[in-house]
């Protein structure tokens, strides 16, 4: 390679990383021209919302940082939803801290537990299972949901439960599969046509629940005594395409 092509690739390099470079303070020099206007548009939807009276915003290249506190935890998620509807907004960081009341952990993982037994309560619950934690105000909610409305409305229930400072969500949505979706009903049939188990299908709130994932059977939930918690097994084990059964139920008393 001689002298001048050297110097021409040199030259053409400088010349890319140049346009790259305009290019790039171009675009941020566009997003911070309307930060002053998108900070204004920010605030004026905040102050018109009473829940947000102790939320503030400031906006650095189109994106919006939001700081403050509210009272509730769904209070942050709107903050969020409402500030990236305004036009122009790149993003959002929120920083709001949940200032409501502090409720001991203990008792309010009992108050969403007790909330959580009836999420779709008469729509199929038996085949949705959530299991709940809480540290410092934090919810860990995990689990799954055949369709995934079971986990927007558990989720719903949890930010809107006073105390709740933050949520961890590890919730799975079931592979759609009409090979699972037999296993279920007939683990259904198979676990609530037995005379022991029936009784299980009487309180919407406390059924044995059934959760399948590529043909694998999970059973959750609580049962009075090891006799029935075994029978579960059995039962479920006995099931055409099912490939293997965990039984996770719980005995009352032994939890």
């Amino acid at each position: 390679m001689t002298g001048k092509q050297i110097f021409r690739n040199l030259a053409g390099s400088l010349l890319a990383v140049g346009l790259l470079s305009a290019v790039l303070v171009a675009e941020t020099g566009g997003a911070a021209r309307y930060d002053t206007q998108l900070q204004t548009s920010v605030t004026q939807k905040l102050a018109s919302k009473t829940q947000f009276s102790n939320v503030q915003a400031s906006v650095e290249d189109g994106i919006v940082t939001l700081t403050g506190t509210v009272d509730l935890y769904q209070r942050k998620l709107d903050a969020t939803r409402l500030a990236r509807k305004v036009q122009n907004a790149q993003g959002v960081r929120n920083l709001i801290a949940v200032a409501g009341p502090n409720v001991p952990d203990a008792q309010l993982e009992d108050k969403l537990a007790t909330k959580l037994r009836y999420v779709r309560v008469g729509y199929d619950n038996t085949f949705d299972y959530f299991a709940l934690g809480v540290k410092d105000g934090v919810v860990t909610v995990e689990g799954q949901d055949r369709t995934g409305v079971g986990r927007s409305e558990a989720l719903a229930d949890i930010a809107n439960m006073p105390g709740v400072k933050d949520v961890i969500d590890r919730v799975s949505i079931a592979p759609t599969s009409p090979f699972d979706d037999g296993i279920r009903l007939r683990t259904l049939r198979a676990i609530y046509g037995d005379s022991t188990l029936s009784k299980y299908g009487t309180d919407p709130a406390r059924p044995i629940r059934i959760v399948v994932t590529n043909g694998h059977v999970t059973l959750y939930g609580e049962v009075d005594n090891t006799m029935d918690k075994n029978i579960a097994g059995i039962r479920a084990g006995g099931v055409f395409g099912a490939f293997s059964v965990d039984n996770k139920l719980e005995v009352a008393g032994k939890s």
